[in-house]
């Protein structure tokens, strides 16, 4: 998997995100390791510039031969297919945090200079998101604790985990919060549905469904649901 040093480490490469996210730093010129559990003929994207290997980042001795010689990760791993998947599989998710644990220790062990965590909107108390007048969320709304079941939940555990190996190990962490992700090469038809509808980008309080994904690709409507971010890197067949 390792085949000498690189800029950056993008875990969870092969997903849709993960792949528009290595095409942008190979065009920043940095070199890039891609890993992602899936086979390479189910990435998204794949990148002859990069470094693509195929492994199961879950387990830590994979995950240290991922990050060993890289100087930034990128962690975007996780079983994830939008909200069909996480409403019916939500032990798969939660087992998401072996992947999340062993990222950052293998991080830790290889002085990483910068690591970026990969979050959801869906660590959002569900009672903060029912506003029609779409009340702006804080950072800080991620407490009082009440995420989605399964996925959310295991989402704000690893942000937990990433702000203490910041403060106990000296480990620079950022993380982000994802909402709807959509755009070129999202998967098949239900990409489109994704995107917000002109009316609601003219008139942010009108409320309309959310349109939601499943690993299958197939949609349904979830009114008054936030929570749709699309990180998908880590399909199980």
């Amino acid at each position: 998997m390792n085949s000498g040093p690189v800029d950056v480490l993008v875990a969870g490469g092969g997903g849709f995100i993960g792949g528009h996210l290595v095409a942008d730093l190979l065009a920043q010129g940095k070199t890039v390791r891609s890993v992602d559990v899936k086979p390479i003929d189910e990435w998204y994207q794949v990148h002859p510039d990069a470094q693509n290997s195929v492994g199961d980042l879950s387990l830590l001795d994979q995950a240290e031969a991922a990050t060993e010689g890289a100087r930034e990760v990128y962690m975007l791993a996780a079983d994830m297919g939008g909200m069909g998947f996480i409403e019916n599989n939500k032990a798969l998710c939660m087992l998401t945090v072996l992947t999340s644990t062993h990222m950052l220790q293998a991080a830790q062990k290889y002085d990483v200079e910068r690591y970026f965590y990969s979050s959801s909107a869906c660590v959002y108390a569900a009672d903060k998101q029912t506003d029609p007048g779409v009340t702006a969320l804080k950072e800080s709304d991620a407490y009082p604790a009440m995420p989605e079941d399964g996925y959310g939940w295991e989402k704000l555990f690893s942000e937990r985990m990433a702000r203490h190996f910041r403060e106990d190990f000296g480990l620079t962490t950022r993380m982000a919060r994802y909402h709807n992700v959509y755009g070129p090469r999202a998967p098949g038809p239900a990409a489109a549905r994704r995107r917000p509808p002109p009316c609601a980008a003219r008139s942010p309080r009108r409320s309309s469904p959310a349109s939601t994904s499943s690993r299958s690709g197939a949609t349904a409507s979830r009114p008054g649901r936030s929570c749709t971010s699309t990180t998908a890197s880590r399909a199980r067949r």
